[in-house]
């Protein structure tokens, strides 16, 4: 099965990144054919600097093979420097009801964020996400609960189009991790984590150890001091324990066994100590490839080419259907 999935070049890559998407990639490579783009193209709807995103895309490529991803088993490569995804994005765009594009949450939610910035990109962004997928043939993507109602829009999209040119696509299912779809905020667990809050709200993937204590211990709590899973009433412990449970491998209920009339202070200090063991590989691995920079150039060039074959018979197709020279 072919999996497809990315990420936005937007600076250095947060726990969870790793925990909601990267670590599930990681498991699917082993067994499947995955796509991995950087997408960059998503990234230019909001106000950027074209310095920090040249610079954030090798950082971001430099941060998938640090984590793990093995460019001979998955393709990783730079959205933008498929043509095609833009030619099949506009070609979508024909076909696509705007009444759809209006209602998707996330549109709402950026049109509130950058009132002065209130550009096309952001409402047409669903549809670059679907020739993202389409193009592909994917089979599967694994997405968070934010994007899945996009993912949902990607279907309708696509059955559209079979219907009026004949079947072209594959209808992509969503693959949802049954935990850690939503890692929320440490400095607000009523918000998904997100670099967007402040620097307080997410801990680096390669963090040094001052940071992960500094960040750790400075997490919102809740009232009480009680080591207990109830998100509705206690987000903040809840969502630290999600973390301990999924770096650790350990069940919440065993957590909140092994934590049973012990304080937060503890909690936290074992919380600190279990992150800086599973994060200084990827801390090591990340400073050994900064070094590495032609190489990791060389497999973005070399992976490019695999995804610019399976583009170019997507894109053969969809003109021939279309009825387009």
């Amino acid at each position: 099965m072919r999996i497809l999935s990315g990420i936005q070049p937007t600076g250095e890559l947060h726990i969870g990144n790793y925990l909601g998407a990267i670590k599930q990639w990681l498991e699917l490579q082993k067994n499947h054919e995955c796509v991995f783009p950087i997408v960059d193209l998503h990234a230019i709807t909001v106000p950027y600097n074209p310095k920090d995103l040249q610079k954030n895309i090798i950082e971001t490529a430099i941060s998938y093979l640090a984590l793990g991803l093995d460019p001979e088993k998955s393709i990783i490569f730079v959205q933008s420097k498929i043509k095609e995804h833009t030619e099949l994005s506009w070609l979508l765009n024909t076909i696509t009801p705007l009444s759809e594009l209006e209602r998707m949450t996330q549109y709402k939610e950026k049109s509130r964020q950058f009132k002065k910035n209130l550009n096309a990109g952001l409402l047409n962004y669903p549809i670059l996400m679907a020739a993202d997928i389409l193009l592909y043939q994917t089979d599967l993507v694994p997405v968070g609960k934010d994007q899945e109602q996009h993912l949902e829009l990607t279907r309708v999209i696509a059955k559209k189009f079979n219907n009026r040119f004949g079947k072209t696509f594959k209808d992509p299912k969503a693959l949802i991790p049954k935990e850690g779809a939503k890692i929320m905020a440490l400095n607000n667990p009523k918000k998904k984590m997100s670099k967007s809050l402040g620097p307080q709200a997410y801990l680096s993937l390669f963090a040094d150890p001052k940071e992960i204590q500094k960040k750790i211990m400075s997490a919102v709590t809740d009232p009480g001091k009680t080591i207990k899973y109830d998100p509705k009433k206690k987000p903040g412990i809840s969502n630290l324990l999600i973390i301990f449970s999924l770096f650790s491998s350990k069940s919440i209920k065993e957590l909140e066994k092994k934590f049973k009339n012990k304080g937060y202070a503890e909690f936290k200090k074992e919380l600190v100590n279990l992150l800086i063991l599973k994060l200084e590989p990827f801390r090591r691995k990340k400073k050994g490839l900064e070094s590495r920079e032609v190489y990791v150039r060389e497999i973005l060039f070399q992976n490019t080419k695999k995804a610019q074959v399976l583009a170019s018979s997507t894109m053969e197709e969809v003109r021939k259907n279309m009825g387009l020279i």
